[in-house]
């Protein structure tokens, strides 16, 4: 079934010319395709709620102190929407890193819960809301077909619900059913948090009130500090100046803004202090950065 998903997934680009390295969207938005025949260095962006698929290579993704590596038919499921670096670790042009990540429809997920005749219970684990797993047949099996409905215009339409609903009941009745369960049990820790982030990430430019944020969150400001640290691995400021400097390193690189206007824009009072957060959250200094990310651009 792995030669199969990746030779559905290779037909899919080489159909439409996508020969060269990149990330390729689809015509349904949240199924994105990436290639790419090298390494690469850290890459920043948000991951929303979603399932991140390895089918050739292997990749690394850093969610503040917490990294995760997954390699050839692994996935990462990722429970909340975050601040991450990525990096493709092996790849070549031989064997290029080839991955799938699908966005989860929480509303799908908790339809197909209400039908199951025994829902899974949340597991017990406190932890940071992503895992790494193996990609049952299954999965697979579902991912597959998904791609190949791209052969017929008319069959994503009609086909594609049903088969997201298959994802997700593999999903609910797996090894890991009790870590996704979370993303749509009302009222629980995740929900709340993720309702937190949702007005952090809204106004990530403005000054952050943790107390604003606890209460819409519905627990006390302990209570609050304790489960983001744990489901983010990082504190509500943490997560606020990674979003920060993600939207800076894209003003600079796609908008062609400055150092300076880039850190004013995102909310930092100084330039030199945004520098200092850019070179340890990058490894790189901003005007270095963003050379290199042009040339590799062009």
């Amino acid at each position: 079934m792995s030669s199969s998903l990746a030779r559905a997934v290779t037909c899919y680009l080489d159909g439409r010319g996508c020969g060269a390295d990149g990330l390729f969207t689809t015509s349904f938005d949240g199924l994105n395709i990436i290639r790419l025949s090298g390494k690469t260095s850290p890459n920043g962006m948000v991951y929303k709620p979603s399932l991140c698929i390895t089918l050739q290579g292997a990749k690394e993704v850093e969610f503040g102190d917490a990294i995760f590596a997954y390699g050839a038919m692994g996935f990462l499921l990722v429970s909340v929407e975050m601040p991450a670096l990525s990096r493709v670790t092996q790849a070549s042009h031989a064997c290029p890193y080839i991955g799938i990540t699908l966005d989860l429809d929480a509303g799908i997920l908790r339809e197909v819960m209400t039908q199951l005749t025994q829902p899974p219970l949340p597991s017990n684990d406190q932890g940071i809301g992503v895992f790494v797993a193996e990609l049952s047949e299954d999965l697979a099996d579902c991912v597959r077909r998904l791609i190949r409905l791209f052969d017929n215009p008319m069959a994503p339409p009609v086909l594609w619900p049903a088969i997201m609903r298959e994802i997700c009941f593999w999903l609910l009745t797996g090894p890991h059913a009790g870590e996704v369960c979370k993303l749509v049990l009302p009222d629980s820790h995740l929900q709340r948090v993720a309702e937190a982030i949702h007005l952090l990430r809204a106004n990530f430019t403005k000054p952050v009130r943790i107390e604003h944020l606890a209460a819409v969150a519905r627990m006390s400001l302990s209570s609050f500090h304790q489960h983001f640290k744990t489901l983010t691995s990082m504190t509500p400021l943490q997560y606020q100046k990674q979003l920060r400097l993600l939207e800076a390193r894209r003003l600079m690189v796609s908008e062609d803004v400055n150092v300076s206007h880039a850190a004013f824009e995102v909310g930092y009072e100084s330039a030199s202090q945004f520098s200092r957060d850019y070179v340890r959250r990058f490894g790189i200094a901003p005007k270095r950065d963003v050379m290199e990310l042009r040339s590799f651009i062009i």
